[in-house]
């Protein structure tokens, strides 16, 4: 079966939850799986298969492609090498991370970020009477996808973000997918999704819509999701607010809607 992130965390969070009977192969895609997630989901019995693309690729150019070395790995390091998103299927050319304005690969380092660039047959020819817009994702033989990755040092690519989702806070680069992380790993947590809210001073600030789980002994409050962040991540990366609801705005295939959460945070300045 097929899955975005959020339908695997539906299935790991249902109260009545046991583990399969026998394996069951998923592939998801669609964003950024949380290591949490990934890992909960393997504990039921689920196989879990990770891929990247996009519409003007033809679907999925990019998967976690496993090597038998990593099953003797510790279960939260091999969801955490599962949540990167790999190397080129067969019959695809290329994958870079490269500097948006100069197109030079960054470093394969896993932490200096750039926009994901890719080059194959299946990539689109440009967007149908959208010259303008075919122009500025289409250079120099590369689609700029308008996703921030970092490249690791074996070659596995590693999405961050998309641009539009990156928070800048007091000038420094902020990826909303590695606080969502966190906060997934807390045992209170359903789903969340982390946008940026305006501010006079910082320019923007993390702000984290969380939804909880269902029949919790005691309900978190706050504090205590800020504090939870505190001890796992810098202090600029901690959201300065953190919205309780009871279920997230996603669309018919299960992807989170960050753009009316944006709107949302706007409107609590």
């Amino acid at each position: 079966m097929c899955g975005a992130p959020v339908v695997l965390n539906m299935l790991t969070n249902y109260s009545e939850s046991k583990k399969l009977d026998s394996p069951v192969h998923i592939m998801t895609a669609g964003a950024p799986p949380p290591a949490a997630v990934l890992g909960r989901a393997e504990s039921l019995g689920f196989i879990v298969s990770h891929g990247y693309g996009l519409t003007e690729t033809g679907g999925l150019v990019v998967t976690c492609a496993w090597k038998k070395e990593w099953n003797h790995l510790p279960a939260n390091e091999r969801a955490r090498l599962k949540a990167r998103q790999g190397v080129t299927s067969i019959g695809f050319s290329e994958v870079d991370v490269v500097e948006s304005e100069s197109g030079k690969s960054v470093r394969r380092d896993g932490s200096t970020m750039g926009e994901i660039v890719l080059r194959g047959g299946s990539v689109m020819i440009g967007y149908l009477k959208d010259s303008e817009g075919t122009s500025k994702c289409m250079r120099n033989g590369w689609f700029y996808t308008g996703d921030i990755g970092v490249m690791h040092p074996d070659g596995y690519l590693e999405v961050k973000d998309r641009s539009k989702d990156v928070i800048i806070t007091g000038g420094e680069n902020l990826s909303s997918v590695e606080v969502e992380s966190v906060l997934y790993s807390h045992p209170a947590v359903n789903e969340v999704a982390v946008v940026a809210r305006p501010d006079k001073f910082w320019g923007e600030t993390p702000c984290a819509f969380v939804s909880l789980k269902e029949q919790l002994e005691e309900t978190p409050t706050e504090k205590d999701i800020r504090e939870f962040c505190k001890a796992m991540l810098p202090l600029y990366m901690v959201p300065r607010l953190v919205v309780f609801k009871k279920e997230l705005p996603k669309t018919s295939t299960g992807k989170i809607q960050k753009f009316l959460l944006r709107d949302m945070a706007k409107a609590l300045i």
